[in-house]
C-alpha cells in the first residue's frame, strides 16, 4: 500500500509516472510512456487493476519484436544475474519469496540446464510469477513448459509478465 503522502498516479507528472512505474514490466519503461500517451482514463490508474489494465493494452498492442524484447529483458529463473547479485530489487525480492536464492547445488544445476535448453528453444528466458510458489512448483512447470510450441510458449511467457506486472502494481497500490 503507497504511503498515504504520494499522490496517486492519475495526479503525477509524466516523468515521476514513469520513474515510479516505468519498471513495473522489467526495463521496460515503454509501457508507462505507452500508458500515458494513450492519455484517457487517468482516474481508473489509481488502482493496481486499472493501472495494469491500461499497461497491458499497450504490450498488447505492442508489435511481436518489441513483445520478445520485453520478454529478453526478463532474468533466469536462479540463473547467473541472481548469483551475481544483479537482478532489480523486484525481481531479487520475487526470486527471493520463492526460495530460489536457496537453491541445492543439484537443483541450481537443473535450473542452469533448464535455463539454458529453453534459451536455445524459444530465444527468450523462461518467465513465471514466482510470488508464492514453491522451487518445486517453478521447476514442474519448467519442465512442461520447455515442450510447448513456440507459438504457444510465446503466449505463456506475455502472460506470466502481465501476472508478474499485476503483483507488482499491487504492491505500489491499493486493488479494486
Amino acid at each position: 500500500m503507497p504511503a498515504p503522502d504520494i499522490p496517486p498516479p492519475s495526479r503525477l507528472g509524466d516523468q515521476e509516472f514513469i520513474a515510479r512505474f516505468g519498471g513495473v514490466f522489467e526495463h521496460s519503461p515503454w509501457v508507462a510512456e505507452g500508458v500515458l500517451a494513450g492519455g484517457h482514463g487517468r482516474a481508473a490508474w489509481d488502482t493496481a487493476e486499472g493501472l495494469h489494465a491500461a499497461m497491458a493494452q499497450v504490450v498488447r498492442a505492442a508489435p511481436h519484436d518489441r513483445k520478445l524484447a520485453l520478454l529478453r529483458a526478463h532474468p533466469d529463473l536462479a540463473g547467473r544475474l541472481a548469483l551475481a547479485g544483479e537482478l532489480t530489487l523486484a525481481s531479487s525480492a520475487e526470486q527471493a519469496s520463492a526460495g530460489l536464492d536457496k537453491c541445492t547445488a543439484e537443483e541450481f544445476a537443473r535450473f542452469t540446464e533448464l535455463n539454458d535448453a529453453y534459451t536455445a528453444k524459444f530465444g527468450f528466458p523462461f518467465i513465471m510469477a514466482v510470488k508464492g510458489r514453491s522451487r518445486a512448483e517453478i521447476l514442474s512447470s519448467f519442465e512442461q513448459r520447455i515442450h510447448n510450441s513456440p507459438e504457444e510458449e510465446f503466449a505463456t511467457a506475455l502472460a506470466q509478465v502481465e501476472r508478474i506486472a499485476l503483483l507488482r502494481l499491487r504492491d505500489l497500490l491499493p486493488t479494486a
